[in-house]
């Protein structure tokens, strides 16, 4: 119960979870104080009490579990979202030990991609991050919305991407920018 709280607490400083903790506490302490009472005494009339305490406290637990996994899972998917780097004001609404989830989970998803497509033979591997949806064309018109810099295209073009610059550039190159913001997608 003590070791529960302290992960919570470290994984998030959110209000409504430390007043889940607190009530928790107050229940486990009130219980062994009535555990104690009914043993030294022989107080049958405090097991009740006792018993839905108990699964008050099975339940909070129960809702903090699927909390932080409903949080683990929204993470998750910020990397689908994002990418591999986050934008700041995402990260800014993440704890430590979160970041450091998203990192783990980050490299894991780099390595198992990498071992897709003949990584180990010298390719890049497979990239299943891209065309979240299925493509309606391998090229796409996109206007670039900030200064970014080179972006190199297999063929090895290389294209500056520079504000308001116009591109025509395959989808599968763009999507991830697209995400991020650096570019938007000029539907004709």
């Amino acid at each position: 119960s003590q070791c529960f709280k302290i992960i919570i607490c470290v994984l998030l400083q959110e209000d409504g979870l430390r007043q889940v903790l607190q009530e928790m506490e107050a229940l486990y302490e009130q219980n062994q104080s009535d555990v104690n009472e009914a043993k030294t005494d022989g107080r049958s009339d405090l097991i009740p009490s006792i018993k839905l305490r108990h699964c008050c406290l099975l339940r909070n637990q129960r809702c903090i579990t699927a909390y932080l996994y409903d949080r683990l899972l929204r993470i998750r998917a910020l990397r689908w979202e994002y990418g591999s780097v986050l934008p700041a004001n995402v990260r800014f609404q993440l704890s430590a030990e979160e970041l450091q989830w998203f990192g783990r989970y980050k490299k894991s998803l780099s390595c198992f991609m990498r071992s897709l497509g003949g990584a180990e033979a010298g390719g890049e591997g497979l990239d299943i991050t891209q065309d979240m949806k299925p493509p309606k064309s391998l090229y796409i018109q996109v206007r670039c919305l900030e200064d970014h810099g080179e972006l190199e295209i297999d063929d090895g073009t290389v294209i500056l991407l520079k504000k308001n610059s116009q591109h025509f550039l395959p989808r599968w190159k763009c999507e991830q920018l697209i995400r991020q913001g650096v570019l938007e997608h000029v539907v004709s």
